[in-house]
């Protein structure tokens, strides 16, 4: 497990796995609960929760955590940022997009989340929108037939949010 530097509530924890009646039958919706919160499963928080529920561990818990896709074990962005790079999207054009994204963000390769904590990105296979290609999903948000341009007038609208917030 990687060292996580977030402190953790454990209030916020406790109050999670009570509404969940500490049942492990709940794990992955209480993982989504914390995940919810700190945008990331902290190691403490799965360590707290494997020691805190019934006929659970921590290595459970941590083995739920890395099966599933869904979950991070690593603190993610405000916007979370997907560029598809299935066939219909890479032929298209997804990674000068992708690439665009990098250097706007300053991410190196293998880099994913930017320095300031308000953008995460990733690469996935498909998004299922196919026939808008190339597509970008920042957080819900479906942005179809996108371009190097258009990608970067996105991000200057977020971080001008940002700012102005």
């Amino acid at each position: 497990m990687s060292g996580s530097s977030t402190a953790i509530d454990f209030r916020v924890i406790d109050e999670i796995l009570e509404k969940y009646e500490y049942k492990k039958s709940y794990l992955i919706a209480m993982l989504q609960a914390v995940q919810e919160v700190y945008r990331y499963l902290p190691e403490d928080a799965m360590t707290y929760i494997g020691e805190k529920v019934d006929d659970l561990s921590p290595a459970t818990v941590y083995g739920v955590a890395t099966f599933y896709a869904q979950f991070s074990l690593e603190p993610k962005g405000k916007y979370e940022i997907k560029v598809c790079d299935g066939t219909a999207c890479h032929v298209r054009g997804s990674m000068p997009v992708l690439n665009a994204i990098r250097n706007k963000l300053k991410l190196e390769e293998g880099k994913l989340t930017s320095d300031d904590g308000l953008f995460s990105l990733e690469t996935v296979s498909c998004l299922g929108a196919c026939g808008l290609a190339p597509v970008v999903m920042i957080n819900e948000k479906v942005h179809p037939q996108m371009t190097s341009d258009a990608i970067s007038i996105i991000i200057d609208t977020l971080l001008s949010e940002e700012r102005g917030q």
